[in-house]
């Protein structure tokens, strides 16, 4: 089992966090199938403030590469990311387009 850390941030505006914290309370069918089919076992999203941190547990067979190349030719996902777009920004120093950025770990007891 492989074990991932990402962070991204919001917009800081309360109403979109809000609105963003819902969308993430019903995500799509579609959008979860997807994490699924991407080898991925569990994935959980955690706030403070405006910043975000994804947990993903993943299964040997995982790669981001591959995740991003299903992704493209998903138009649900597609749409999903369009969409969420409209409540996150990037972290400073990210390079064009790249959303959420894998944390490096820095300490495990």
């Amino acid at each position: 089992m492989k074990k991932y850390c990402l962070a991204l941030d919001l917009v800081d505006d309360p109403e979109l966090i809000a609105e963003y914290e819902k969308y993430h309370q019903n995500v799509w069918p579609e959008i979860k199938q997807s994490i699924l089919d991407s080898d991925i076992t569990n994935m959980e999203i955690y706030r403070v403030q405006n910043r975000l941190m994804m947990i993903i547990e993943a299964d040997e067979n995982f790669s981001f590469e591959a995740k991003n190349e299903a992704d493209k030719s998903n138009p649900k996902v597609q749409e999903w990311e369009e969409l969420m777009w409209k409540f996150q920004q990037q972290l400073p120093n990210s390079k064009a387009e790249e959303k959420w950025q894998l944390m490096d770990k820095i300490f495990s007891l």
